[in-house]
């Protein structure tokens, strides 16, 4: 069953994004919302205490009155995610997501087939949006039903999340050809190589592996790229991007 997913600039844009989904016969059980905007009555019902560490997810019933004012609130979770703060994750599979998100794998059999068809690659891509206030809305839809509910994304003002990858590359972009052509090297001519070699690096089965470490699972996912230069050196600069990211939600996590 496909995953459509919306990167929404507000919560409440996520909820109306949820609200079309509705109209067009999405089950509430098949929604899932993750935003780290949490109102002041969610906050409160969420217990938390000093010290809490950051990355563990604590699953909660629903929130008295439903969570969302479009009406999900049949499973509540959250996460004190590093780098973005407090996240709260609405939906039966919200947790689940959250989890994947945050750095950890998917476990039962259950969330296996929930996001069997949910692309790893795109992970990064929803952490990047979380950490940039967005809000997150993912649905599982029949085939018949994803470009529907791709329409409904779009309707409610949604970005596509291939629109939030190439911001995101974007926004990455002018640093790592400086850095490249540094010793004469072509980024232009590399770039598609390197670029994937970069994303490589931020899978969930390559996080914190060296390029030999994860060659196998590289050559599985780029047969034609995965042992050019450009690739390698596309690899370790994603490496360095994650490592600055990890110091950075350190220093977030210990003011938290």
């Amino acid at each position: 069953m496909p995953a459509v997913a919306g990167v929404f600039k507000s919560r409440s844009d996520a909820e109306r994004g949820v609200a079309k989904l509705r109209t067009i016969g999405v089950p509430t059980d098949r929604i899932n919302v993750l935003t780290p905007h949490a109102t002041e009555q969610e906050l409160a019902a969420v217990p938390t205490s000093q010290g809490e560490q950051p990355g563990m997810v604590k699953t909660l019933t629903a929130l008295t009155g439903g969570a969302l004012g479009a009406g999900i609130g049949e499973m509540v979770a959250t996460m004190i995610l590093p780098g973005v703060g407090f996240v709260l994750a609405l939906g039966i599979a919200g947790g689940a997501l959250l989890g994947i998100i945050g750095g950890g794998a998917v476990g039962s059999e259950a969330e296996k087939t929930i996001f069997a068809s949910l692309p790893e690659e795109e992970l990064f891509v929803y952490e990047d949006a979380l950490r940039h206030g967005r809000s997150l809305v993912i649905a599982r839809v029949d085939d018949q039903m994803a470009e529907a509910a791709r329409g409904a994304f779009d309707d409610a003002g949604a970005e596509s999340v291939d629109r939030a990858r190439e911001m995101w590359w974007i926004g990455l972009r002018d640093v790592e050809k400086e850095h490249y052509s540094a010793d004469g090297k072509n980024f232009e001519e590399d770039e598609p190589h390197f670029r994937s070699g970069f994303e490589g690096a931020l899978l969930p089965g390559c996080r914190d592996k060296s390029y030999d470490q994860a060659r196998e699972s590289l050559r599985a996912r780029y047969p034609d790229r995965y042992d050019t230069a450009p690739f390698r050196h596309g690899y370790e600069r994603g490496i360095v991007y994650r490592r600055a990211l990890q110091k950075r939600r350190g220093a977030s996590s210990a003011d938290m």
